[in-house]
């Protein structure tokens, strides 16, 4: 039997050695992050979503692993594994696969067929499957027993085939063929459940196949089902599932073969269909949820990775109708500058007042952009912006206000702002989404970031763990400054969990800026193991020491400045002076190897650097376009917000998002968008058709 090791290597495709090292550096307690950057020679330079995904499954393989040894331990228990079983015991490649050998062994509750044995009718089962020609009712009456219950030989009859289709559909085999048919040709059935189909109507009367239908249908009709709008069923090919299970164990055309038939087609009905066809739904479901949790990560990372708008002094608008817009001005740090509550839209409609001290608050803080809400009113109050702007160079942006109100009403929003009500606290982060993105999402639990579809039908652990994973390897990409880091953001650094957050923040109140890197190891419950997970991520701006400010590790310091005596300390000659000495005779000079020392170049080239700035700028507006005022064949420039399985939705500068269905994203065939296109991206479409009742704006991305 492979080894785990074995099997991680042989399905990602890694060396043996390679994938060793990941597990041993796991198990000892490093983070996927410091692995992916610190670790590079001992991983192959796997990145970070490779060395989650062989984590995922170390950990399956393991509770298979685990699973594995139960289930042969509780067959021996009962003495009945066989040498063959257990080959197939450990051949067993999911943990279904393996759930459907022990099914047969597995302690039941009381059944039709263990009340039948318990009236010492397995005999008469045997005999039966024995079929020979005999007559069936002449051998039942031999075992017609008043005292057992047993009061005629129909009823003996009856008892004995029901212990014949338990034992059918407890076959692992049998099992197997059904689930194969249904994988071929099965399907999943959604019919009305009643006559109000709410937004249910394209799977009032709906069949697809099994092996085809999309992620995002099976969550839309298990939504539906829940809802009470639907009734959902998988149809199995009924004649073709009786032939596998009969053809198992008829053997001839006698009347006892007609029994043992008769048990057959009774364990498809009553047994294994609903069984099969259970397991098959929750697989459905299951897969479903994986592709939605993998889309999810897929549209947050972009999101948490905008590039910073720095250096500006930012008017955050929460748009509202009746409780008002209200607006909150942070200076370049993100410091609380003023606030103010206007009424620029219905039922107050105070625009020249709501102008005013717009204006005004512009022209006493030098604000340079408007970042506003996506939400309720968010419409009306862009219109309204873009007015009060007009003919200066202050410009506009929509932002993404999902979670806002979570973090507003949050414990943490309260702590941060205690003086502020819940609305004005959503101003601030809107006005700070827009100049740290990454800093400002971190607070909020990344389910309520609003990326995905489908969040709240996800089992919520699973949702949690990727996500959670995808913040952590946005941060720490990023850095951390150790002097202005929120609690919330350092959370999120390798090797620093929540409590060694607060501790930092506190001794940084207490003792003052840190002044280095080492200063950490200060910092209760900071340890060794902590410092070497974390030390690289964080940066300290006010050190003596220039390494301290970028991503290169403590550990690495010594190469480093071996390094830059090559080049004399003239960084822009390094190159060349490795290229003179050959790459991998200037690693081992150095001490290192050469994926570190080609990282360490990087760092030292551009300290400080950050990644997010290679990426393109959010889409500055200074006027606003109306939903009647698109035309079919209108070319615009967008934003992507959000991928779904289907396709794109793109922000033209309207106050409902334009959808580019796969189909029209580009011209080659992809299966789903994040082949091409990540939220953030800035993209030309043109206008296909506009539905201003349904409020649906279709777009496409392919001219002419």
């Amino acid at each position: 039997m492979q080894t785990i090791i074995e099997k991680l290597a042989a399905e990602l495709n890694e060396t043996q050695a390679h994938v060793k090292n990941v597990v041993e550096l796991l198990d000892g307690g490093s983070t996927v992050p410091f692995i992916a950057r610190y670790r590079k020679e001992m991983t192959g330079s796997m990145d970070d979503q490779q060395i989650r995904k062989m984590s995922d499954r170390l950990n399956y393989l393991r509770g298979l692993q685990q699973r594995r040894d139960e289930v042969k331990s509780a067959i021996a228990a009962q003495e009945k594994l066989t040498e063959a079983l257990e080959k197939k015991i450990d051949a067993a490649a999911t943990l279904a696969e393996l759930e459907d050998l022990y099914r047969p062994y597995k302690q039941k509750r009381t059944t039709r067929a263990s009340v039948a044995k318990e009236r010492g009718l397995t005999p008469l089962a045997a005999r039966l499957l024995m079929q020979e020609n005999a007559d069936p009712v002449q051998l039942a009456e031999k075992f017609i027993n008043p005292e057992k219950g047993v009061n005629t030989a129909a009823e003996a009859l009856a008892g004995a085939r029901d212990i014949i289709a338990e034992r059918l559909s407890d076959s692992a085999d049998i099992r197997r063929e059904i689930k194969a048919l249904a994988q071929r040709k099965g399907t999943l059935v959604s019919v009305a459940a009643q006559e109000d189909k709410g937004v249910y109507e394209m799977y009032a009367d709906f069949s697809e196949a099994i092996s085809t239908i999309p992620g995002y249908r099976v969550l839309a009709i298990n939504r539906g089902e829940k809802e009470g709008f639907l009734k959902v069923s998988v149809n199995i090919p009924d004649e073709q599932a009786e032939n596998i299970i009969a053809g198992s164990v008829v053997r001839g055309n006698n009347l006892c073969s007609k029994e043992v038939e008769a048990a057959a087609l009774d364990a498809w009905s009553r047994l294994i269909y609903p069984s099969v066809s259970r397991e098959l739904r929750t697989a459905l479901t299951d897969a479903a949820a994986e592709q939605a949790i993998g889309t999810f990560a897929v549209n947050l990372k972009p999101l948490l990775m905008q590039p910073p708008v720095k250096n500006k002094v930012t008017m955050g608008l929460d748009p509202g109708y009746r409780t008002g817009c209200k607006v909150a001005v942070v200076d370049e740090t993100g410091k609380v500058l003023d606030t103010a509550v206007i009424y620029p839209v219905q039922p107050h409609n105070k625009v020249r007042e709501a102008e005013e001290i717009v204006t005004r608050l512009i022209k006493k803080h030098n604000v340079s952009v408007i970042a506003i809400g996506n939400g309720t009113a968010g419409r009306e109050t862009e219109k309204f912006a873009a007015d009060t702007v007009r003919g200066t160079d202050v410009k506009y942006v929509i932002v993404s206000e999902a979670g806002a109100s979570v973090y507003s009403a949050s414990k943490l929003g309260a702590e941060e702002f205690p003086d502020y009500d819940v609305s004005l606290r959503s101003a601030v982060s809107i006005a700070r989404r827009l100049q740290d993105p990454l800093a400002e999402l971190v607070k909020i639990e990344p389910r309520s970031i609003g990326v995905g579809q489908y969040q709240h039908d996800m089992p919520q652990k699973r949702l949690d763990e990727t996500l959670s994973g995808v913040v952590e390897d946005c941060v720490n990409s990023v850095g951390v400054d150790l002097n202005t880091a929120s609690p919330s953001l350092l959370s999120y650094v390798s090797g620093v969990n929540g409590t060694i957050a607060k501790n930092i923040v506190a001794y940084r109140e207490e003792a003052g800026a840190f002044t280095s890197r080492k200063e950490l190891l200060k910092v209760p419950k900071l340890g060794p193991k902590a410092y070497e997970q974390c030390a690289g991520f964080l940066r300290v701006p006010e050190s003596k020491e220039m390494l301290d400010n970028t991503a290169v590790h403590p550990e690495s310091y010594k190469g480093a400045k071996e390094l830059l005596k090559l080049c004399g300390n003239h960084i822009a000659a390094l190159p060349e002076a490795i290229k003179a000495m050959g790459e991998a005779k200037a690693a081992e000079h150095c001490g290192m190897g050469v994926p570190t020392m080609r990282d360490i170049v990087k760092e030292l080239q551009k300290p400080g650097r950050d990644p997010r700035e290679e990426l393109p700028p959010p889409l500055l507006r200074s006027d606003v376009v109306e939903m009647k005022d698109l035309m079919p064949g209108m070319e615009l420039t967008g934003t992507v917000r959000n991928l779904v399985d289907f396709g794109a939705f793109v922000d033209i500068g309207v106050h409902q998002d334009g959808l580019v269905h796969i189909s029209r994203i580009c011209d080659k065939f992809i299966r789903h968008p994040s082949e091409v296109l990540k939220p953030g991206d800035i993209v030309t479409v043109w206008v296909l058709e506009v539905d201003q009742k349904k409020k649906r704006i279709s777009l496409t991305m392919k001219k002419g």
